[in-house]
């Protein structure tokens, strides 16, 4: 078994999928953090995002570190390999599109530097973000995507509401927590424009256009009441309980909207 599950991840590591900032620029697209992609793996809803693709008519992008954090690492294990090789098929087939992180580097650098210095407890800053993170929003920044699929709550409050991430910090940390405005500031700059969706969001878009209704077998209204109302409810809570920041409220609107 050595031997093979060695060679095989040769073969993922080395195959060449990755593309400058340059091939990609100009196209319609959405750019994929780390946690959606885990979530909707673990819910058996990540082939749903071929078909999403192919109603999108654009492109759905990874950074290079993205793709280490969810097929490259995980190769390495045998806990996590099948997920990794899943997601990696997706890669294969061109659903996924890798975008190289030399050319997304430095901008990933300073939005690192800047969000890990932007709150401070007891005299010493926070780190409240992984590099994976802020490669996904230089991306998104760099290739003017769409909008940039995050699901970590941390980060999207760092990106949208600062002020309202050092009062969740405070919560968690049970002590004050200071702003460094300056570097907020900066940071803002960089990211404010950066629209974020969650996998959530996504899991709504495909249940309208009817791409999980091969969940549903015909007549399973007699067995299961309101069956297409629970398939979305499952769904939801499916992926909120694997890491999507979506409170109990968001989902009961969701379905009610669809009501």
């Amino acid at each position: 078994m050595t031997p093979a599950v060695a060679h095989s991840h040769e073969y993922f590591i080395g195959s060449g999928y990755v593309k400058k900032i340059s091939e990609l620029s100009g196209s319609r697209l959405l750019v994929f953090d780390t946690g959606p992609l885990i979530s909707l793996t673990v819910n058996n809803l990540l082939s749903t995002l071929e078909k999403l693709k192919e109603r999108y008519s654009g492109k759905f992008v990874i950074p290079e570190s993205v793709k280490d954090e969810l097929v490259d690492q995980p190769l390495r294990t045998k806990k996590f390999m099948f997920e990794a090789m899943q997601v990696q098929r997706l890669i294969s087939t061109g659903v996924l599109e890798v975008v190289e992180d030399s050319d997304t580097k430095e901008l990933t650098l300073e939005l690192l530097r800047l969000a890990n210095s932007s709150f401070a407890a007891k005299g010493r800053a926070v780190q409240v973000v992984q590099y994976g993170e802020m490669a996904s929003i230089a991306a998104a920044k760099l290739l003017d995507a769409e909008a940039l699929v995050m699901d970590e709550r941390i980060t999207r409050e760092l990106v949208e509401h600062p002020k309202h991430l050092a009062d969740l910090m405070e919560r968690r940390l049970h002590t004050t927590v200071t702003i460094n405005s300056q570097d907020v500031s900066l940071l803002q700059q960089y990211v404010s424009k950066t629209k974020i969706i969650r996998s959530v969001e996504l899991a709504s878009v495909a249940f309208e256009l009817g791409l999980l209704d091969r969940y549903v077998a015909a007549g399973e209204e007699q067995a299961i009441p309101k069956v297409r109302q629970k398939l979305l409810e499952s769904v939801l809570w499916g992926l909120k309980m694997n890491g999507c920041a979506v409170s109990g409220k968001e989902i009961e609107q969701i379905i009610e909207d669809f009501e």
